[in-house]
This record gives C-alpha cells, sequence and structure tokens, in this order.
C-alpha cells in the first residue's frame, strides 16, 4: 500500500476498522464518479502556452516575439489589476473531474475504468468518489444521445 486516505460516511454500518475494500463493492458499471489529482506539472511557462495569448511580430523592428503587451494604464490607475494573466507556474494542481462514467469494473485488478481523461502522470494517486453535484438537465440529455447513437 503506498497511500492511505480516509473518508467519510453516512453510515458505518457494514464496514469494521482495516477493511479493505473492493473496487465492484463501491462502484457498478454506468455510476458517474468524481476523479481528483494532481495534474501533470510544466514549470514556470510564459503566456503564450499558458494562457493561449498570441505572439507577437516577428519581422519589422519587432523585438517582443514571445512576449505578453502591455499589463495596465499608465498614471490612472498607476497599479497592474487583480487577475492579469500573466507567466507562471502551469500545472502541478489538484484538479477534480465531475461525472465520469464508469464503463468497466476489474475485480481481480480492483481496477476501475472511467470514460474520459483523468489528471495526473501515468500510475499516479487519484481520488474516486461518487459524483457529489447531480447531472444537469443538459447533461442528462447528452448522455441519453450518447447511449442511443451506440
Amino acid at each position: 500500500m503506498r497511500k492511505l486516505r480516509e473518508f467519510r460516511l453516512a453510515s458505518v454500518e457494514g464496514y469494521e476498522p482495516g477493511q479493505q475494500l473492493k473496487a465492484d463493492e463501491l462502484f457498478k458499471v454506468g455510476d458517474f464518479v468524481d476523479v481528483a489529482g494532481t495534474s501533470v506539472g510544466k514549470g514556470f511557462q510564459g503566456t503564450i502556452k499558458r494562457w493561449n495569448h498570441k505572439r507577437g511580430l516577428m519581422t519589422h523592428g519587432s523585438k517582443s516575439h514571445r512576449q505578453h503587451g502591455s499589463i495596465g494604464s499608465s498614471a490612472t490607475p498607476s497599479r497592474v489589476l487583480p487577475g492579469l494573466k500573466m507567466a507562471g507556474q502551469m500545472g502541478n494542481k489538484r484538479k477534480t473531474l465531475r461525472n465520469l462514467q464508469v464503463l468497466m469494473v476489474d475485480t481481480e485488478e480492483s481496477a476501475i475504468v472511467v470514460k474520459g481523461s483523468i489528471p495526473g502522470k501515468p500510475g499516479g494517486l487519484v481520488e474516486i468518489t461518487p459524483h457529489k453535484i447531480a447531472c444537469t438537465a443538459v447533461q442528462q440529455l447528452h448522455l441519453a444521445g450518447a447511449r442511443q447513437r451506440r
């Protein structure tokens, strides 16, 4: 066991301290889950990669090829406004992907296959919990349409 994690339960009936939980006992095919983990770190990145900004001119005497433009006005307001997108650390943050559908539960390996991407590197630690926020009506219609197309 690499890591130990505690979860709150609505009721403790049927559970004992130190009991190992199997994947097939907790999740069934078709359930919706939330998957949380640490995203892949990409280090200190500029505004072009981090925020998908456009680059500057490459010719006509330009010296600002991959630099951001102005960060604010001059005399008024005489400061950089909060929330300005600038260069900085990219990735390596906790991300939660909600309402991923369980496609398969492997009882031998105690593994779960979900539809969609999950955060982190291959072999990384993720936290899988039953979804907390119910699907919206739009998501339910989208899922119903996806089931009909199969």
